[in-house]
């Protein structure tokens, strides 16, 4: 009879494993954390804790022709900014662009970047024909869209006097840098 019992506990303890596993993981988890912290281990080497984002907000934007602004990063441009940027606490930005015609290639054809994260241009009336590197020249027209890797080096060769683009960067606020022609 006693080996009955021994068999039967024996049956029991994978089941009680199995219950437990996760407990004595965790446990074995913060026993490790406690001895890093009494061994001095620096916080840099600990990962990084992400901070929480303020709640995003709905962003409702209506078309109306006096939004166009032309105080944007371009002087042959008028902006119409969506109200993204204010929503997401600055995660990202959109607005619609409209290049002011006749273009001007002295004017708008010079070579930069963004230093952004993401960066998507949709067309929604028109035409822009662009030069990126590692793409060359490239004619959008009404429908089309396209993404600009960080950084790539870009500029907008032509355009039609009615172009009309939706850009969506992250995050709201970046640099551009103007490269030497």
């Amino acid at each position: 009879m006693a080996k009955k019992k021994v068999a039967s506990r024996a049956a029991a303890q994978p089941a009680v494993k199995k219950k437990w596993s996760g407990h004595k993981t965790a446990a074995k988890s913060s026993a490790r954390k406690t001895i890093k912290k009494a061994r001095g281990v620096s916080a840099a080497k600990a990962k990084p804790v992400k901070k929480a984002r303020p709640k995003q907000r709905i962003a409702i934007s209506h078309h109306r022709e006096e939004d166009f602004k032309a105080d944007g990063l371009r002087a042959y441009a008028h902006y119409r900014d969506l109200g993204i940027a204010d929503a997401t606490h600055g995660l990202a930005q959109a607005h619609v662009i409209r290049l002011i015609g006749p273009c001007n290639p002295a004017e708008v054809s010079k070579l930069h970047y963004h230093d952004v994260e993401f960066q998507m241009v949709y067309v929604l009336k028109g035409w822009v024909k662009t030069y990126m590197d590692g793409q060359g020249e490239t004619l959008m027209k009404e429908g089309s869209a396209w993404t600009q890797p960080p950084r790539i080096k870009h500029l907008i060769m032509d355009y039609s006097d009615d172009v009309e683009l939706l850009e969506v960067i992250l995050p709201a606020e970046f640099k551009t840098v103007e490269l030497a022609s």
